[in-house]
């Protein structure tokens, strides 16, 4: 179906953060699948992890569960809980495999539900933000353009002006349970959460009593320079959703909830047939045990450090932010000339970088957390190049 367009690019294999195309032609991929390949294409001992679960057992439902699982919603829970506030005690929480980020927002957005009852099913979510394509998580995403071809979308959903705490508090009528915020709006910008608005979130739902529901499907697993993104904040969420760096690839989702909330499902209240099953989760397994093995959250605050340097170095950069390795590039006026950062992308493509255009002015990067800064230095060469010759081009 139409809805991706024309594929520019076949691509047939990938090491580290290299990228080949059917033409054998190399790339350096700066975008890892939309924040996915966090250790990288084709990462040796993730392969060989998968492989042999494939030879050893492949599936059996989840009314049985499996050796991979327990290690991973046992590492899950540690990390979650490793950058809180040491003073609150918290227990250990509760999680629920799923196969994606949308299907991990949309058990959550059902468990809220669950754990309020009728009267307190309302969501209040930000405006740009983005929580998948389901339809309750698209009528969770903040951006109406995306909504109108699939009207009437599912109702109790309420949007509020993103880093603004006065506009998510005007916006809590009595029958909002739960409010849902990225620490880092990915799809939205590359726009980050300040410390002080997650806080007064937080301190909004302590007061009323609501579900804070925090989606770290695309800034999750050290992807910020913290294991999650919400540990920047120094909050405790009730609910956290992930997805994406999880399997490096294989699709695998969860929900983490504090034990309180998650104690409102009860069997057969929600279900996936595929959600953790043995081959995605023996993936993960490896994914998470190479990511504490390195320290991922580290690798990306210092690369990302780089990544940021070379960046503002750059005359037709106008700004970056972001945090970690998930960076938006906002580019100048003059050196967009007319066309948008999609445009860009799609010449630095050609080039041999693979980048997005996030929003019409600006540029996504998201490199691997096992870049090189050789790798670093060639790839922001690529698009000074790129941002170069456009600017000639047209002017």
């Amino acid at each position: 179906m139409g809805n991706y367009g024309v594929p520019p690019v076949t691509f047939v294999r990938g090491s580290g953060t290299e990228l080949f195309d059917d033409a054998g032609n190399r790339y350096l991929d700066f975008l890892c699948g939309l924040a996915v390949t966090g250790l990288g294409h084709a990462h040796p001992r993730v392969a060989t992890a998968l492989a042999e679960q494939a030879s050893t057992l492949l599936h059996v439902s989840n009314l049985f569960v499996t050796e991979p699982q327990l290690e991973v919603a046992e590492r899950l829970d540690r990390l979650i809980r490793s950058g809180l506030d040491p003073n609150r005690s918290i227990g250990p929480g509760r999680i629920l495999f799923q196969n994606s980020g949308a299907e991990a927002n949309e058990a959550a957005l059902k468990l809220a539900r669950k754990f309020h009852g009728r009267g307190r099913h309302g969501v209040v979510a930000a405006f740009r933000s983005f929580h998948g394509r389901t339809m309750a998580t698209l009528a969770a995403t903040g951006q109406p353009e995306k909504h109108e071809p699939f009207q009437p979308l599912p109702e109790g959903f309420r949007h509020a002006a993103w880093n603004d705490l006065a506009a998510v508090e005007a916006a809590l009528a009595p029958e909002v349970g739960a409010i849902l915020l990225e620490p880092l709006q990915g799809e939205g910008g590359v726009n980050p959460a300040d410390a002080t608005f997650l806080q007064g979130v937080r301190q909004l739902c302590n007061e009323r009593g609501m579900v804070l529901i925090i989606d770290e499907v695309q800034t999750g697993l050290g992807r910020t320079g913290a294991w999650f993104g919400f540990q920047h904040a120094g909050i405790v969420p009730d609910v956290v959703t992930m997805a994406k760096g999880l399997g490096n690839g294989v699709p695998i989702g969860a929900v983490w909830a504090v034990a309180e909330v998650a104690a409102a499902f009860s069997p057969g209240d929600h279900g996936s047939t595929f959600g953790g099953q043995p081959l995605a989760a023996a993936g993960a397994r490896e994914v998470l045990r190479i990511m504490e093995e390195i320290d991922a959250p580290r690798l990306a605050r210092e690369r990302g450090s780089e990544l940021k340097t070379l960046l503002e170095a750059l005359p037709g950069v106008a700004s970056v932010r972001g945090l970690g390795l998930l960076i938006g590039v906002e580019l100048k006026p003059q050196t967009l000339a007319g066309r948008t950062a999609g445009e860009v992308a799609r010449t630095c493509l050609e080039a041999g970088l693979v980048v997005n255009g996030v929003t019409p002015t600006a540029l996504r990067l998201a490199p691997p957390m096992t870049i090189s800064t050789e790798e670093l230095v060639e790839g922001v060469g690529i698009l000074a190049g790129v941002l170069t010759s456009d600017t000639k081009e047209t002017s």
